[in-house]
């Protein structure tokens, strides 16, 4: 079963942590073993082409990352936003680098992801991999009408925020709502027909992106406050929002947001497996009353590794276990189906074609 990943971090890999994504996994581990580098996560990645293409992975929503370090923001990040312009410039060019080489296939809008999920599953094998760009963290937008000038450059995508608080909103381990910035860009968003991404939002800042905002949503990669406390996860309020604007909510794999307790960097993945991921999908769907709503937004080698994914996944191929899960769970194959690609392309389908 072909699978549509809500969220991969792909150029922040290649261009912040120096892989080159068409090295196999394995190779990659190696190579970073052998050169001494000792961040968390090195030696132990879990993304590459080749793996994507075994694993099915025929379309990811691919990010543009570039946070801007506020006065009193405890995350890094670039010191201005005319240089998070200049650093996501940059991962976009790395993207259409592969593009040209026809190792990915930027999809701009609704005949071209039609054309290419036809594509992939007549021909698997030799299809590129598709890519959506989206931007997580608005903060490489250095005033809000530029928006434009990134839907041109093929944008169709973004979130507000990130860690902390940025230019736009606040974000995950912070308490706010949006700035002046913020208030002034979202109707810029909706007049540019990109889906918005509720992920990382602080509450205060979802309710009122809410309550402002009435295009197209999503929540790219998001888990459940209801299994796992914290406010990086979403309350069943927050998630029946979603819900009722038609959003979709993509499950991640990051282990601290799917094992309650997790400490970073002590806890082992020993303690968590892909049925963690499983019961957050299947929350949203109790939540929900039908499988219509929930998607895979893995968000995997987002700045950790295997140390931080559940055991009993060693490279993103693996995700092609999620599905027989559903199964074992009694989620029919029209469930199956829907919450591996289906919610996800149907998303895409009301947002573009209203554009």
């Amino acid at each position: 079963m072909w699978i549509f990943d809500g969220h991969l971090d792909l150029a922040m890999n290649a261009l912040i942590w120096n892989r080159d994504l068409n090295i196999p996994v394995h190779e990659q581990r190696q190579l970073e073993v052998e050169a001494g580098l000792a961040r968390a996560g090195y030696g132990r990645g879990t993304v590459a082409f080749p793996e994507m293409r075994k694993g099915e992975v025929a379309v990811t929503i691919a990010t543009l990352i570039a946070r801007v370090q506020k006065p009193g923001n405890p995350f890094p990040g670039f010191r201005a936003s005319e240089i998070a312009f200049a650093a996501a410039q940059g991962q976009l060019a790395y993207y259409r680098m592969l593009d040209e080489q026809g190792v990915v296939r930027i999809l701009p809008d609704l005949p071209a992801l039609h054309a290419h999920i036809r594509e992939w599953e007549a021909a698997p094998a030799t299809t590129p991999l598709g890519i959506i760009l989206t931007m997580e963290g608005a903060d490489p937008v250095v005033y809000p009408e530029q928006i434009h000038r990134w839907k041109a450059d093929g944008l169709r995508c973004i979130g507000l925020t990130h860690y902390g608080t940025g230019n736009y909103a606040a974000g995950t381990s912070t308490v706010g709502g949006l700035t002046d910035l913020g208030r002034a860009i979202l109707p810029e968003i909706k007049q540019a027909g990109l889906v918005l991404d509720l992920t990382h939002l602080a509450d205060q800042a979802f309710w009122e992106v809410l309550e402002r905002f009435d295009g197209p949503v999503q929540c790219s990669h998001q888990c459940c406050r209801a299994l796992v406390p914290d406010d990086r996860q979403m309350d069943d309020d927050q998630l029946r929002a979603v819900i009722e604007r038609g959003g979709v909510i993509g499950a991640a794999l990051d282990a601290w947001m799917l094992h309650p307790g997790w400490v970073k960097g002590v806890t082992e993945n020993s303690v968590c497996d892909l049925g963690a991921m499983v019961d957050h999908i299947d929350h949203v769907c109790q939540l929900a009353g039908n499988s219509h709503h929930s998607a895979i937004g893995t968000d995997l080698d987002g700045g950790y590794g295997q140390e931080q994914t559940p055991h009993d996944l060693d490279t993103i191929a693996d995700l092609q276990k999620v599905p027989e899960l559903l199964r074992a769970r009694g989620y029919t194959e029209d469930d199956v189906q829907n919450i591996m690609h289906g919610n996800l392309v149907r998303l895409f389908e009301r947002a573009w074609s209203s554009v």
